[in-house]
């Protein structure tokens, strides 16, 4: 991409994503992921209703008037975005292709974590992770995760969602939310899914094309496979080549919304052309429940 429609891309997502971020998802984000704890913050004179205890017994002996201590949630938190890179990303029929609804997704996401003085950091994986952009805070940070998600080219084009999970587990050491943004065509990752929240928090989104969901009937077509360069000949006349196609996805989407539950990860799923606000607040509420 020209750097001069890379820039006008990265201003326009940053318009509209920081918007979302500000207007809608602010508190969602807040009520859907606590922080750390509480901490102590002050103390202040008695008023009716205060709990008995957090009376500060000591200031009230001194001061001879009761006390209450006030404590503040340890709020920042560090996030962690998952994003699938691989061949299959550059696929979509419905006004945008799948990488730029991820894109968008995920500043979403960014601009939500720095509006709650979240730190944000990013793996971009195939199969294998392609980069890693170490968790920071500020704009900045967010215009180069937009940029590289917009321009970035991976070494190879296929996907290992476990590897990325896998790699999510060792190199973060402290407890973070990690979003994983994927189509998730493959779904054989429970193992590494299970093992990864339970040490962190994590989240599943996942980014498909309505056109993937069944064949339509063209004759014979040749088609590619994103991640494998393949060409094969499909002949999408044939009602049971159709039929066979629509059950594996069906089947396909069955397991995959069985492995987010077995190993108790909220997920939600997006269409490219389709509104994500809804599905994503959804979630959020969901959480903060």
């Amino acid at each position: 991409m020209e750097t001069s429609d890379l820039i006008k891309k990265v201003r326009h997502i940053e318009i509209k994503t920081r918007g979302l971020s500000s207007q809608i998802f602010a508190g969602e984000y807040h009520s859907a992921f606590k922080g750390k704890g509480m901490t102590f913050s002050e103390v202040r004179e008695y008023q009716y209703g205060d709990a008995i205890r957090d009376v500060d017994w000591n200031v009230t002996a001194r001061f001879n008037h009761p006390y209450v201590k006030v404590f503040e949630e340890e709020r920042e938190l560090t996030v962690m975005l998952l994003v699938d890179v691989s061949g299959s990303k550059n696929f979509g029929t419905q006004s945008q292709y799948k990488q730029e609804l991820m894109t968008e997704i995920a500043a979403v996401l960014s601009f939500s974590a720095i509006n709650n003085n979240d730190k944000i950091g990013v793996i971009l994986f195939s199969d294998k992770v392609e980069k890693f952009i170490p968790p920071q805070k500020g704009r900045k940070h967010i215009l180069r995760i937009i940029r590289e998600l917009l321009n970035f080219e991976p070494e190879s084009k296929l996907t290992n969602v476990a590897g990325a999970l896998e790699y999510l587990t060792n190199a973060i050491k402290k407890r973070s939310i990690g979003f994983i943004i994927s189509d998730f065509i493959s779904a054989d990752f429970k193992d590494a899914l299970t093992i990864a929240n339970r040490k962190h928090d994590i989240v599943g989104l996942r980014v498909y094309d309505k056109r993937e969901t069944q064949i339509p009937n063209m004759g014979l077509v040749k088609m590619l496979d994103a991640e494998t360069g393949e060409y094969k000949w499909v002949d999408s006349a044939s009602k049971r080549v159709r039929s066979s196609y629509q059950s594996w996805w069906e089947n396909h989407t069955a397991n995959l919304e069985q492995t987010f539950k077995l190993s108790g990860v909220d997920y939600a799923s997006v269409a490219t052309g389709d509104d994500y606000v809804k599905p994503l607040i959804y979630l959020f509420k969901h959480r903060g429940a």
